[in-house]
This record gives structure tokens, sequence and C-alpha cells, in this order.
């Protein structure tokens, strides 16, 4: 007989320091057998499906639903998707299931819940039937990762790479795991610590410190340590403000209850020796645009990143610093590229080639100064649907390779 995982997702990394509400609305939400769609969109529930199928498992689809990051979201939302969890759920538990997987992000907020993951995990283990029953999970790599999550999960396994290559690849390796855990009939459980640091998201990149030494300390402990399934290093996402914010490590194991929290210990003495190194401080961009307008001739493409307004981490996208800085230095040749839907309806009548004068940006936030008037020739315009090339590419791990962005200009 094949065995029967139950199947449910909710994605969504939460910036709680932005106005934004996200509601019911902005969710993509798949149910049932339409979830089986998403097989080959690169996404993590997709590497859940392929992984699957190659081990044979009957999978129990729910619902699976995600947003693009963005403000703190409703509590009707989780009240939703709970409800139809449980619906589908319920049944199935009764029938009997061999396994849970869930795809998690590990940083969501709502309006009541801090944890909304931590709490979904504990409704699912008191639910008839579920109390025991190995539930396994993927979580990204910026999720704040929480005991009481780790208390109801037998393996969450979350990315190990940023910019998040591998979101795929982590849902792949957990249900493999969750395969392990079945045919050898061992059940893991997990243990966790959080080190008292929180490190802004352009600390966490993989592929320097502190997050390289990191990632090291945990690949080491999985190869020297066969009883250590998974060992992650989650450094949390800094702008969800929650009680449970920051850096954790947790693992994935059947070791002893002592084993897990010395090797524990020592990655968290590691996080705190390199703390320092995840504190970034960036120019002012004015100082920056300053030497570029100074400079005889520039050697190539320049390219000013505003970390704070960063649409992957559910900011606005719209601040006007870097095109205000443009502005007042005379830059020629500069792009800038502004989610402004406001300014892209006032070009909607607008032919390819007219000039008008519009507001552009600002719009987002209560901390920037506000639009930009500028004199706007309309070059182009789309419907704004694309697919991604690079498959392995962050968005991919949100929710595959196809995206509708809405009206450009």
């Amino acid at each position: 007989m094949k065995p029967r995982i139950l199947f449910g997702g909710l994605f969504h990394e939460t910036h709680t320091f932005v106005d934004e509400i996200t509601c019911w609305e902005d969710f993509e939400v798949e149910r049932g057998a339409a979830i089986f769609g998403k097989r080959g969109d690169a996404s993590p529930t997709d590497g859940f499906l392929e992984e699957s199928e190659r081990l044979g498992f009957e999978v129990i689809p729910t619902l699976d639903m995600r947003a693009m990051p963005s403000g703190t979201v409703e509590d009707a939302v989780f009240d939703r998707f709970w409800a139809e969890f449980e619906a589908g759920a319920r049944p199935a538990l009764a029938a009997g299931v061999d396994g849970i997987f869930l795809v998690l992000h590990g940083a969501m907020v709502t309006r009541s819940l801090p944890d909304p993951e931590g709490e979904l995990l504990a409704r699912i283990r008191a639910l008839p039937g579920a109390e025991a029953v190995p539930l396994f999970g993927v979580l990204d790599l910026h999720a704040n990762v929480t005991a009481r999550m780790c208390a109801h999960a037998n393996g969450l396994v979350a990315y190990r790479e940023n910019p998040h290559t591998d979101a795929k690849q982590a849902a792949e390796r957990s249900t493999a795991l969750l395969g392990r855990c079945l045919r050898d009939g061992r059940v893991p459980r997990m243990s966790w610590c959080r080190p008292p640091v929180v490190w802004a998201p352009p600390a966490t990149g993989t592929n320097a410190d502190p997050m390289l030494s990191l990632k090291l300390f945990a690949s080491k402990l999985e190869t020297v340590h066969p009883d250590i399934w998974v060992c992650n290093v989650a450094p949390g996402f800094a702008f969800a403000d929650t009680p449970d914010t920051g850096l954790s490590l947790s693992l994935v194991s059947v070791a002893t209850a002592a084993e897990a929290r010395r090797h524990l210990a020592t990655g968290a003495q590691l996080a705190w020796s390199l703390r320092e190194r995840g504190h970034v401080i960036y120019p002012p961009v004015d100082e920056v645009v300053a030497q570029l307008a100074s400079a005889s001739r520039l050697a190539g493409p320049v390219i000013l990143v505003e970390p704070a307004d960063n649409i992957g981490a559910g900011a606005p996208g719209d601040g006007t610093g870097v095109l205000r800085s443009l502005l007042a230095h005379r830059m020629e040749r500069a792009l800038v590229v502004l989610n402004d839907s406001a300014a892209v309806a006032a070009l909607a009548d607008a032919a390819i080639g007219q000039t008008r004068k519009i507001a552009v940006g600002g719009r987002g936030s209560r901390l920037d100064p506000g639009p930009v008037a500028i004199d706007a020739t309309l070059v182009s315009r789309s419907p704004g649907g694309f697919t991604l090339e690079d498959r392995q590419s962050h968005l991919a791990s949100i929710s595959g390779t196809r995206f509708e962005m809405g009206p450009c200009a």
C-alpha cells in the first residue's frame, strides 16, 4: 500500500513595519487536485510533489496558499485557511494517514498571532488521528523559528542558501527524510535554540560571514554525526517584529536530548562570536551619487540598491530616495524601477512618445517624503505578465515561475 501523506501550504513573509494590511484576496490559493498543477513550477510545492512521486506516496491535498511578502496579515486569513484545511484533514485522518507535510515560510504574522505557524502545528496535533503522525515540512531560510513550531513537528527543513536558490531542493530533502522515517521506523524530533542575535536581511547572504561559517558548521555536523539528520541555521526575518524574531538553530535528529543540546550550544557560541559580522551600515545615497557624479567616467553599469525598500521583504518598493538623489545630481542615463500603480494609471490614455507631468513613488510609506513630480515620456507599456528564466531564483521559491505584476509603463 502506498504511504498516504496529508499536504497543505501556508506561505507568507510578513513585514510588520509597513502600513499595508494583507488580506485573503492577496493570496494565491490552490485547492484539492488543483495543487497537482504546481508540478514542474520549481516551487517548494513542486519539490514535495516530485519527491513524493519518486517515493510512491499517495498525496492527499487540502489547500496551498501563498502571497508575496507584504504587511501584517488579517486574522481572517488564518481563520479561513484553518477552516478549509481542517475540513480536508479530518476525513483524511479518520481514514488514516502515514505522514503530514507542510510548505511554510516561518515568518508570518497576523494581527493577533505573532507565530501563526506554531499555532497551526499545535492545532494539527490536536486533531484526532494526528497526535503521533510524522509531521515534516519546509521553511524559508528567513523563518523566525519558534520553540512551539519545533515542539509539534518532527522535521522542518529550512533552505540553506541566500539568495534562495535551493527552495525546491529543501522541500525535496524534507520529503525524502519523511520517506526515510516511514521506511526505517525511526521518528526524529526537533530541538531548538535562539541566540540573542538579530541581523538585518542584507547581512544574511550565505556566501560570506556570518552565515557562511554557520552554514559550514551545519553541514559538517550532519556529515560527522549520522544521528543529526538536519541542522537548520535560520537568521530570521528582522522586519517581522515578534518575540521570536532573530537567529535560531534547530536540529532534526534521533540523537539523545543531551547530545542535541550540546551541538546547539556549540552552534550558538559560533553565532555569538560572529555577531558583529552581521552589523552592516550603508553610506547615505547622496554621498554615493555625488561620487558617481564627480567621476570623469564610469567603467560600466552601477547598481544602487535600497535594502530597506526591498519588495522581496515586503516593503512597498516605491521609495523616492534614490530617484531624488539622481535628479538632484543631474545624473543622466539612469533607470529607476518603482512599484507605483497610480503612476501607471496616470499614463493609461497616453500615446507612446507623449510627455506628461505626473507624480511618481512615495505613496507606500510614511517615512518617505512623498511623490516626486516629473515630466514623463511614455516609452512602452505592458500587461506585466512574465515567466522566470531562472528557475532557481528567489521568486520561484515563493510562487513558482509564472507571475502577473499587473499593468506596467
